[in-house]
């Protein structure tokens, strides 16, 4: 969670400069665009917390009071250190939560005729069967894919961008380091991604929460010599 306290301690340094925080005016000048994606980069370190409109006004003060360099209404000795402890309370209670609102998903896709599920957990499904070599672990593979979340909200995909993916097996997430090599080239499959072989409790902030099941079609173009 270090990430966390230096997303904070940034907030607390480079921030809002009113006395009263409220909602900004639409920005304007390239100078007030600037400061409204510092506040966008900013907020990103705070995906964690799942913070609660009520919550956020705490942290509006705290950013406030700190930028302007007033008294603090609390004891940063006391409470600083509470900062990782409550980041650690919301990520485990929005892991549990994606974990089970995918838990339907992940069974459903296990059970389709056809699904290979590898040591880890993964599961792939096999879309067009391809007929060349399947990759090694050690192989650096080109492939095109596209990612969503079990909302079916996109976080990524090569489709989309319309330029395909170079990248070594062992330097991605388990869930396609073990998929792919269950992929011939010239086929394309689903990837079933459960978090223990995705992103984990961390998740990937700010699109992918902790917990969360990663859903890919990915075709196996090549394997890179």
């Amino acid at each position: 969670m270090k990430y966390v306290l230096i997303g904070l301690l940034a907030l607390m340094s480079v921030a809002c400069s009113q006395s009263t925080v409220t909602e900004a005016a639409e920005p304007q000048t390239d100078e007030q665009k600037t400061l409204y994606a510092i506040g966008i980069a900013l907020s990103q370190q705070l995906q964690v917390f799942a913070l609660s409109e009520e919550e956020l006004a705490f942290i509006n003060a705290g950013i406030a009071d700190g930028v302007m360099q007033r008294p603090s209404k609390v004891e940063m000795q006391v409470f600083g250190p509470k900062i990782k402890e409550l980041a650690d309370a919301r990520v485990a209670v929005v892991s549990k939560r994606q974990s089970e609102a995918s838990k339907e998903i992940i069974e459903k896709a296990a059970a389709e005729p056809g699904a290979v599920k590898t040591k880890s957990g993964a599961i792939v499904i096999a879309m067009t069967p391809g007929s060349g070599p399947a990759p090694k672990a050690t192989d650096t593979v080109k492939v095109h894919y596209h990612g969503t979340l079990a909302d079916g909200t996109v976080f990524d995909s090569s489709v989309e961008r319309g330029v395909p993916a170079t990248f070594p097996l062992g330097n991605v997430i388990p869930c396609w380091t073990e998929g792919l090599q269950e992929i011939k080239v010239g086929g394309k499959s689903r990837l079933v991604c459960p978090a223990d072989v995705a992103y984990g409790d961390r998740g990937a902030p700010p699109n992918i929460k902790p917990g969360a099941t990663l859903l890919f079609e990915v075709e196996l173009l090549e394997i890179v010599n």
